[in-house]
């Protein structure tokens, strides 16, 4: 975030004191903004920060909440496991174009795309990850004991 934060500065100060926008900050925010995100909700996130429309979940009993709680866990694997190749393979196709202004380091050469999205293989393979062991936690353990205010409150 403090990446992003100076870069972003920096493109304010070159647009709006200098009266010369550097190319490089808009494209290196848009990298830094996507590794952000899928490296956040990959790793950082926990379930009660997201965002959840949880008002049918939370009238019904806790039996019809675990059976909910399956069902979304085996959905969330099936659809990550399905779209997983044909993901890996959109990203590996990316290795052909690069990025426009932003280079390697010491080495000074573009960006391959592909490195910039890989990110979202990885949140991939997090979230089925995540939801697999979710899965066998519901079979062995039932929900966590967490209401809705608790949920709220913390």
């Amino acid at each position: 975030m403090a990446a992003l934060f100076f870069t972003f500065l920096i493109q304010i100060f070159s647009r709006y004191v200098l009266h010369s926008p550097l190319s490089w900050t808009l494209e290196l925010c848009s990298i830094l903004w996507v590794w952000i995100v899928f490296f956040g909700c990959a790793f950082l996130v926990r379930d009660k920060d997201q965002v959840s429309f949880d008002i049918l979940y939370f009238s019904v009993s806790k039996k019809t909440q675990l059976i909910f709680s399956i069902i979304s866990a085996i959905a969330l694997i099936v659809i990550i496991a399905w779209s997983f190749l044909p993901t890996i393979d959109y990203i590996d196709w990316m290795k052909i174009r690069k990025t426009t202004t932003i280079k390697i380091p010491f080495i000074w050469k573009k960006i391959p795309l592909s490195y910039i999205f890989s990110i979202y293989g990885i949140f991939m393979i997090s979230i089925i990850i995540a939801y697999f062991f979710k899965l066998i936690s519901y079979f062995k353990n039932g929900l966590p004991n967490m209401d809705r205010i608790d949920k709220l409150d913390t």
